[in-house]
């Protein structure tokens, strides 16, 4: 075995490692939010518990090198300056041990469905798009020298040459000719490719606060990373609602805090004209989530949420999500109305989320149909 395959395997089993750490780990990363903070463009670094990092080690005959001098083995070296984990007194207990290691979004939602046994999601069978690409998939002879193939022209120059008998391996020069050239080439080709609308919507009156938001924050990052792996394009939208209801961007979605009342059928309302403004029912596969503690304002507007649901919302959705985020001053009355109407409709789930710790069970609920 060669080394660089050596240190191939050594990064498939790292990497391995890496997984069944993650796996182990995933619902304490989904009930403290550890990961969601940490958030790049498509990557996310994640805090992994005392995993050991392959270093190198020299043998026995390259011994030496710097710092060798005058002095013995455990020697002190020097006071030095302290880092700010050797201060304080000394103690018994074992310290912590960690380390941050990158994983990609994607690679993050296929573990995320591994655990939670998430099945894959098949779009609604509606209207594809097509997209077009350029896709780099051949070699000619010609072409514009930004695309000439170095490696490709290396080696027809270099049989060539020892096909005429002009090689000469103790003077291993390769001179290509023109004939020797190779270019990359692309052809077009139409993907298949479907979009997908996230909209998000939330009670911000009085009675939801920031710990409830903070549980509504890091669930919608694992739906987030989950969807997103199921569809070529997504786009996420957010609403918030007291006793009315505006659209708002992410950061303003999660930080907002009202003290007015609450009329639930506020945002389904502007839910419902943003969907027959904006999506059409055959390009769009539709997720909405709806986030509460369960209080509404009265029976009537209940009664205005059930029917602009069933007429409005739910044909046009591939999945109609409520979570019902317990507070010390909910009633928790609306999931039971939900669960009324609809507790047996295909494209409605609902899920009581208690604290951190019912993220995990919730989002399993949400999305384990795979609508």
């Amino acid at each position: 075995m060669t080394e660089l395959n050596k240190i191939k395997q050594d990064h498939r089993r790292f990497k391995q490692i890496v997984r069944g750490k993650i796996k182990r780990n995933l619902r304490k990363y989904m009930s403290q939010g550890e990961i969601t903070g940490r958030q790049g463009k498509d990557i996310v670094k994640v805090p992994l518990p005392r995993i050991d990092i392959p270093r190198f080690r020299f043998s026995q005959k390259q011994q030496g090198g710097v710092g060798q001098g005058e002095g013995q083995p455990g020697d002190s070296l020097g006071q030095g300056e302290e880092s700010p984990g050797q201060a304080g007194p000394a103690g018994n207990q074992e310290g912590e041990h960690g380390v941050e290691v990158d994983v990609s979004l994607e690679e993050l939602a296929e573990i995320m469905g591994e655990e939670l046994e998430l099945p894959n999601i098949e779009p609604r069978g509606v209207k594809r798009l097509e997209t077009v690409k350029d896709k780099y998939s051949g070699i000619r002879t010609t072409g514009p020298e930004s695309l000439r193939h170095f490696k490709r022209t290396y080696k027809s120059a270099l049989q060539r040459m020892i096909a005429s008998g002009e090689y000469n391996p103790d003077n291993p020069i390769i001179v290509p000719t023109k004939e020797d050239m190779r270019y990359r080439s692309w052809k077009q080709t139409s993907l298949p490719e479907s979009n997908a609308l996230i909209l998000y919507m939330m009670d911000v009156s009085g009675s939801m606060g920031d710990e409830q938001k903070e549980i509504v924050r890091i669930e919608s990052f694992w739906i987030d990373t989950w969807l997103r792996s199921q569809y070529e394009g997504i786009e996420s939208r957010y609403i918030i609602h007291d006793a009315t209801a505006k659209e708002v961007d992410r950061e303003t979605f999660f930080r907002t805090r009202e003290s007015g009342g609450t009329m639930i059928s506020s945002a389904y309302k502007l839910a419902l004209q943003i969907l027959e403004e904006e999506y059409a029912i055959d390009e769009w596969n539709v997720y909405l989530f709806h986030f509460s503690d369960g209080d509404n304002w009265s029976v009537d507007d209940t009664g205005d949420c059930m029917k602009l649901m069933q007429e409005g919302l739910l044909p046009k959705a591939n999945l109609f999500c409520y979570g019902q985020v317990e507070s010390p001053y909910g009633s928790g009355q609306f999931i039971k109305d939900i669960n009324e109407h609809f507790g047996d409709h295909e494209r409605v789930t609902v899920s009581e989320i208690k604290n951190r710790d019912g993220i995990y069970d919730s989002i399993k609920e949400f999305l384990g149909r795979g609508l």
